[in-house]
């Protein structure tokens, strides 16, 4: 039963930390209207750690239809060819280990009353004193964060960023894949352009 508890508990824990983290960052000073095309910068994802496990066709291509048709949601369009853009997009997928010691308690102390027994009845009743023992552990996960990067094609320079940070899921299917970045990419840029 306690192992049960203790177990809730983890899920519960993580549960907590899989809820999808936003955040967002831009230069005040810039007039975001003046900014109509846009085109990848080369590479369009970047990846970290660079891992062939992490790198893959398919992932970079839902970063890339979602960021796309995201960005025209928001009146951006993609430069023609042979034209200069107003914006350069770049997204990196970075994903890193995360730790959490996780403290559970087995047992409670000994019945109130001591040798004379404990039940007198009232809110006197129960158990008192340290747990009798503690189980502590490491839990190592792993955490996603795809980051969205605007750059101002004049002068090279960052002009907004925004990023989605989450705890992965360890078996998606392909549909829950495209649908977890599809989310990220739509939370991402929900405050583009900055007002």
């Amino acid at each position: 039963m306690l192992r049960r508890l203790a177990l809730l508990g983890l899920a519960l824990l993580l549960s907590a930390c899989e809820t999808m983290q936003v955040s967002h960052d831009y230069n005040p000073a810039v007039d975001f209207a003046r900014f109509q095309s846009w085109a990848w910068k080369d590479p369009a994802v970047q990846y970290q750690p660079n891992n062939p496990m992490l790198r893959s066709d398919l992932t970079e291509q839902r970063i890339v239809q979602a960021i796309s048709g995201q960005l025209d949601q928001r009146g951006l369009r993609p430069v023609a060819a042979g034209s200069k853009p107003d914006l350069l997009v770049q997204a990196w997928l970075i994903v890193a280990n995360h730790q959490e010691q996780v403290v559970t308690n087995y047992g409670y102390g000994r019945p109130w009353g001591g040798p004379w027994g404990g039940y007198w009845g009232g809110p006197w009743e129960g158990y008192w004193g340290p747990p009798m023992y503690n189980e502590t552990r490491n839990v190592v996960y792993q955490v996603g964060t795809l980051q969205i990067d605007l750059i101002d094609a004049k002068d090279g320079k960052l002009v907004w960023r925004g990023s989605a940070e989450k705890v992965i899921d360890t078996s998606p299917t392909p549909a829950e894949r495209s649908a977890a970045i599809q989310e990220a990419v739509t939370k991402i840029l929900s405050t583009y352009p900055p007002k």
